[in-house]
C-alpha cells in the first residue's frame, strides 16, 4: 500500500491513501449497526494506461529507474467483484492484489 510503502515524489497521494484507509476503517465501525460493510483494494500495478509507463521504468525508492511488472486488469477486476458478493456476515477489510514480481511487496 502507498501508504506504508510510497514512491519518490509521491507526498499528495502517499498522503490521499492515508486519509482514504481512516475513512474505511471509520465507515467499518460506524456503519456496523447500519448493515453496511465495507473494504479497501489497494491495486499494485494493473496493466492498464496509467501503468503504461511502468514499463519503460519508474523511479525506485533508491533513486534508479526500473522497469516493473504489472498484472491482468481483469484480475482486479475479478477481485472486486469477489469482495462485492460477500454476504454482510462476512468482510475484507482490506485487501492488495498487486503484480507477483513487484520491487516492493504491499505497494498498492
Amino acid at each position: 500500500m502507498a501508504a506504508r510503502s510510497p514512491r519518490p515524489d509521491s507526498i499528495a497521494y502517499t498522503a490521499t491513501k492515508h486519509a482514504v484507509t481512516g475513512l474505511t476503517k471509520s465507515l467499518a465501525l460506524e456503519g456496523r449497526r447500519h448493515q453496511v460493510a465495507c473494504g479497501q483494494i489497494d491495486i499494485g500495478n494493473a496493466a492498464t494506461e496509467m501503468t503504461g509507463r511502468m514499463a519503460a521504468g519508474i523511479v525506485q525508492a533508491d533513486g534508479r529507474t526500473a522497469a516493473e511488472p504489472t498484472m491482468d486488469v481483469r484480475d482486479v477486476a475479478r477481485t472486486v467483484v469477489h469482495m462485492a458478493s460477500l454476504p454482510l456476515e462476512a468482510n475484507i477489510p482490506f485487501l492488495t492484489v498487486m503484480a507477483t514480481a513487484m520491487p516492493l511487496l504491499g505497494r498498492g
